[in-house]
């Protein structure tokens, strides 16, 4: 038998010459061209890698391709999810700034959740294709890095080994759209380090999210297994820190909303002693008030530590269902922790929900406008919940006029006719993308019942 000569070609993965053989066994364990391995891209290198271990469970078992590749039948595999990255570099490949090869670091542009992922769809509806060489005409690098620095409205072309420095790290309960996924392989780069941008959930069991990405051939948008096809568990959540807090409260944060310029660093528990005077303080005090403290506070919060602090510390520990010594009004690590993060449980109201104190309409007896009641958390308002607080925002929806998608009702489960005259209400203010995705949040919740 003639051994065929591999040049610019690759063997086909169901030939079963000798020759072919032995290339095929070269090219899957990744040999180097200096120890015999074939000198074809590495992207056709992959697409071989895959097709033979297809092929081969295939001429095994029969399986479906999907199941082969260690992926459920039901979603369809991934051909080619490695976008090999190159180094960081300026718009349009520009020569970087001043002597030698650093650069110096630019203060990250501010943007919200809406204007992410409006910048994300840009390339997606332009189908921008890949590339590591090439600039979009917006000066961004054509590769999934470039993307999310276009996304993020960077200065600079970053790249997966760099994008961490201009986000903060997360937990993936935590994630919105806007955030990114990433993976950064420091041994090589070029194997599978890649970055998605997160755009939501698709389902109730958060196992698939709507995934912006540029990858081969070119930006998509689509549902994607949590957190990717491939390295799922060595993709880390970060937030960008230029995000600003949208006009509903969706900004920095989980679905509570987390505090804007905090850092999340506890500051240590000498800044909470009788007699302190400091901004964590100040810091700490207009976070309870966001969090339904406000009735503590008579005046303020200010720099100065006081009783109308520990009260109000003290009653948002308790309704994480904390007893004994860690709810004794003093702020720890765990306390600061979920305040600036917008985890955990509000302060609850001094109100049932949907009642009224005094008034008889919503109003004090004294006469003026009632206080909004406190935002009791996102977790009321997603598919298969059933609270109180459901019934009360669909009587507060009908009252101002949004209530014409409820056949009956409303009522305390949360249903499609909920979330839709949400989104009603959010674009009557003038909101849209993120900020009109029909789930209430603290600043839909104070709109809504001013």
């Amino acid at each position: 038998m003639t051994v065929p000569v591999f040049e610019e070609y690759e063997p086909a993965p169901d030939c079963p010459c000798a020759g072919c053989a032995e290339r095929r066994r070269d090219l899957a364990k990744g040999l180097p061209v200096r120890s015999g391995g074939h000198p074809a891209a590495h992207g056709a290198r992959r697409a071989l890698v895959l097709m033979t271990a297809a092929g081969v469970a295939l001429g095994a078992t029969g399986a479906e391709p999907a199941r082969a590749a260690g992926v459920a039948s039901a979603v369809a595999f991934d051909p080619d999810p490695e976008s090999p990255q190159g180094g960081s570099g300026p718009l349009h490949g520009r020569p970087l700034p001043g002597p030698g090869a650093g650069r110096p670091p630019a203060e990250p542009r501010t943007a919200t959740r809406a204007e992410i992922i409006n910048r994300a769809k840009l390339w997606v509806a332009a189908e921008v294709p890949y590339s590591m060489e090439k600039y979009w005409s917006d000066g961004y690098r054509q590769d999934c890095s470039g993307y999310v620095s276009m996304a993020w409205h960077l200065a600079d072309n970053e790249w997966t080994g760099s994008l961490a420095e201009f986000g903060v790290r997360i937990d993936r309960e935590e994630l919105q759209p806007g955030d990114m996924l990433l993976f950064h392989n420091p041994d090589d780069p070029n194997k599978g380090s890649h970055v998605t941008l997160f755009g939501g959930w698709t389902d109730y069991t958060h196992t698939y999210y709507r995934a912006y990405e540029q990858t081969k051939p070119n930006a998509r948008a689509q549902s994607t297994p949590m957190a990717y096809w491939e390295n799922n568990g060595r993709y880390i959540p970060y937030r960008y820190k230029g995000l600003v807090e949208g006009p509903d409260g969706k900004g920095p944060g989980a679905g509570t909303g987390a505090a804007s310029g905090v850092s999340a660093t506890f500051p240590g528990a000498g800044a909470f002693r009788p007699g302190a005077r400091n901004k964590y303080v100040t810091q700490l005090g207009r976070m309870l008030v966001e969090r339904g403290g406000k009735r503590f506070y008579s005046q303020g919060p200010g720099p100065g530590w006081g009783d109308a602090d520990r009260r109000a510390t003290r009653a948002f520990q308790l309704a994480q269902g904390w007893r004994g010594a860690a709810a004794d009004g003093t702020p720890g690590p765990g306390t600061w922790r979920l305040l600036v993060k917008g985890l955990g449980k509000n302060i609850p109201s001094t109100r049932p929900p949907g009642g009224t104190s005094g008034g008889g309409h919503g109003r004090p007896p004294g006469g003026g406008t009632a206080p909004a009641p406190a935002f009791p958390g996102s977790a009321h308002f997603r598919p298969g919940s059933s609270s109180p607080y459901v019934a009360q925002l669909g009587r507060q929806l009908v009252k101002r006029g949004f209530g014409r998608h409820y056949a009956t009702g409303p009522g305390p489960r949360w249903t499609e006719a909920d979330r839709r005259n949400v989104e009603a209400f959010q674009r009557a203010q003038g909101w849209r993308g993120a900020a009109a995705d029909g789930y209430p949040g603290p600043g839909t919740w104070r709109r809504l019942f001013a």
